[in-house]
């Protein structure tokens, strides 16, 4: 690509900050144009990420741009790498960041200084990390989106906010630590940040330094895993999740998906079948760390009687499932994965916005209260039965938001008909039928059952789950008035959950799309050939 057309590799970056720039000086007397700049910003993303998506579906091979900013050569200067993989990443940022600015009109951009201003740059940093192609700007892409995620999580008031959005800094210093420690043993060893120049030098290190490199790995690895929330370092997500702001919730649940991303891209760049004595290094860890995360997550959804924690916990289901997927090492699982990818980040974003509007004129104390009265009675039972009303009566307000809750518990449960159900069929039919296995033939490795056991569990737990937090929140008879909504607060609901359907209608499109990612990821010669220049 060249002319302008190339220039689109960077537009995500650029446009998102120079207007959160511009927003930094405007005061409180200027609210509408900060919304008006911040909604014009997200259309245009998502328009610009529509294209990239466009235009990475139809290339032959990978990366579809590759710019290199003032015209530096690899590994010396800046790089950043459009493929399919960072075209998908960017989409989904771009329609989440879209539907939770809108959300924000109502309210939420009231509750605090410079909500606008913060969004853009969480975006910046969001859209930098998958667009570079060296460590050293992965690192500075995610202390932006970092020091903007401290200000989203801290938005509005409450102890609860604070409390856990400090223990969230916390967490996030120390893997920004650890993060500029792996990144220091693996430049002192390879001599090169450039991605696709370190996956060509790998191969061909001394045996003395091998070692070294994948000590840096390592401590590089757990930096992305805490993102990931992997258990056991994935305990701050949950309470953070929970008592943050809806619409930051929402573009948080994208967060979780850097620290995957970053595994994915160097687990299959770096320690890809082509790398040597090296190949397949920490395959094993990702996969027994995901299914961990995937019980843990399990366990969550099942103990909490809170919407918030559930759908935080529903995140930890999403990054063990995909930890896992990464370390299964085939490609038709990671397919199935980036599927589910796109779907529960998605589905997820929609739950955190829809349960503000669910949770709407509820009593504090509330679910408290009614594991109380199931576990001891609340006395109506003794009601006479002649005088009891007959039938429910459902507000309008009710059965939307009930319908959407719906989808998102089919959505996050992996029930059909929705794109749930697609995603881990697509992941549990690589699980069965593992490449260069025949249909029937060789027997499926333990892993592979176990894996298909902790898909088809979390999913019953998340059944469970879903399924009595919808009748406490939507059917139990309580005096409880009909919510409020606004036309402007249930439409991003509608949007993320019309894409998951969407994506169930346009399947096969979709995941041939994905099997293209997947094969690219597993055979990184051509994004390799692609950056540095050299063929492969």
């Amino acid at each position: 690509m060249s002319g302008w057309l190339s220039h689109l590799a960077i537009a995500p970056i650029l446009l998102p900050l120079a207007v959160g720039a511009a927003m930094i000086p405007m005061d409180d007397h200027r609210a509408r144009l900060r919304a008006g700049l911040g909604i014009a910003s997200a259309l245009a993303l998502v328009a610009i990420a529509i294209a990239l998506v466009v235009l990475a579906g139809r290339s032959a091979a990978p990366p579809v741009f590759v710019y290199r900013v003032g015209d530096w050569p690899v590994p010396f200067g800046i790089t950043l790498v459009v493929d399919r993989l960072a075209a998908l990443l960017l989409l989904l940022t771009a329609l989440l960041g879209l539907a939770a600015l809108l959300f924000s009109l109502v309210r939420w951009q009231r509750m605090g200084a410079q909500f606008h201003a913060l969004f853009q740059f969480q975006l910046v940093g969001l859209n930098g990390a998958f667009l570079t192609g060296d460590l050293f700007n992965l690192f500075v892409f995610f202390e932006v989106l970092l020091a903007a995620s401290y200000g989203l999580a801290l938005h509005g008031s409450g102890v609860a906010r604070v409390k856990a959005g400090l223990h969230y800094i916390a967490i996030n210093l120390a893997a920004s630590l650890l993060f500029l420690i792996g990144v220091s043993m693996i430049y002192g060893v390879a001599g090169t940040l450039s991605m696709a120049d370190l996956a060509a030098r790998i191969p061909h290190l001394p045996a003395e330094d091998r070692p070294l490199l994948e000590a840096g790995a390592a401590i590089l690895g757990m930096a992305f895993l805490a993102k990931a929330a992997m258990w056991p370092v994935g305990f701050w997500l949950a309470p953070t999740y929970s008592a943050a702001s809806p619409p930051a919730a929402a573009i948080f649940s994208m967060m979780s998906k850097v620290g995957f991303y970053a595994v994915l891209r160097l687990s299959l760049l770096l320690f890809g079948p082509d790398s040597g004595e090296s190949a397949g290094f920490g395959s094993t860890f990702l996969f027994v760390g995901g299914l961990a995360t995937i019980g843990f997550g399990a366990v969550s959804v099942l103990a909490t009687q809170d919407l918030s924690r559930l759908a935080g916990a529903s995140v930890l289901i999403s990054s063990g499932t995909l930890l896992a997927a990464v370390g299964a090492g085939q490609v038709s699982v990671t397919s199935g994965a980036l599927f589910y990818l796109a779907s529960s980040a998605l589905a997820i974003g929609a739950f955190f916005l829809l349960i503000e509007l669910l949770e709407r004129g509820r009593e504090l104390g509330a679910d408290v209260l009614a594991v109380t009265a199931e576990a001891f009675g609340d006395g109506s039972e003794e009601e006479d039965e002649e005088e009891a009303e007959v039938g429910v009566a459902i507000p309008a307000s009710i059965a939307v938001l009930g319908a959407c809750f719906l989808c998102c518990a089919l959505l996050l449960a992996g029930l059909p008909p929705l794109s749930g159900f697609i995603a881990k069929f697509a992941m549990l039919d690589g699980i069965l039928n593992p490449e260069g296995l025949g249909r029937g033939g060789e027997a499926v490795p333990l892993s592979g059952w176990a894996l298909l056991a902790a898909l088809i569990l979390s999913g019953l737990a998340t059944v469970l789950a879903m399924t009595r937090a919808g009748i406490r929140s939507l059917w139990a008879a309580g005096e409880r008035a009909a919510p409020r909504v606004g036309v402007v607060e249930i439409a991003p609901v509608l949007l993320l959950i019309g894409l998951c359907i969407g994506m169930t209608a346009a399947a096969g499109p979709v995941l041939g799309y994905m099997q293209d990612t997947a094969a690219a990821l597993h055979q990184p010669r051509a994004y390799i050939g692609g950056v540095t220049g050299v063929a492969r």
